[in-house]
């Protein structure tokens, strides 16, 4: 049974930056694939960066030379930082491992 954790949403001015980071607990962190998605009020959730085992990264075209994904295999942690945020970045931004486990989300609102 696999536990994902997301942590660092907060309230930031456009421009401002965050850093996400997702904690999984058990042992499978390290052999998975990890994405970061995002549901925005009223629309489908979205994929938004994508890390493979191996270190490999991709972005949706929304958020590619703003957002980098990275990831720590000894802490069974993955990272989203977020800079020069938008207010349509606001959504609620969750963790995926291997494409079939989910945390709870945690919420980003991008506002003055």
């Amino acid at each position: 049974h696999v536990q994902l954790v997301e942590s660092g949403g907060n309230l930031v001015q456009p421009g401002g930056s965050l850093r996400l980071s997702c904690t999984a607990s058990g042992g499978m962190f390290r052999n998975s694939v990890m994405r970061w998605y995002r549901q925005a009020p009223g629309k489908q959730r979205e994929m938004v960066a994508t890390i493979t085992t191996g270190g490999g990264t991709s972005y949706a075209d929304a958020v590619k030379g703003r957002f980098t994904i990275s990831r720590d295999n000894s802490k069974n942690t993955v990272y989203l930082q977020m800079n020069s945020l938008k207010p349509e970045d606001t959504a609620v931004y969750y963790c995926n491992l291997g494409g079939w486990s989910w945390g709870r989300g945690t919420r980003v609102t991008v506002s003055s």
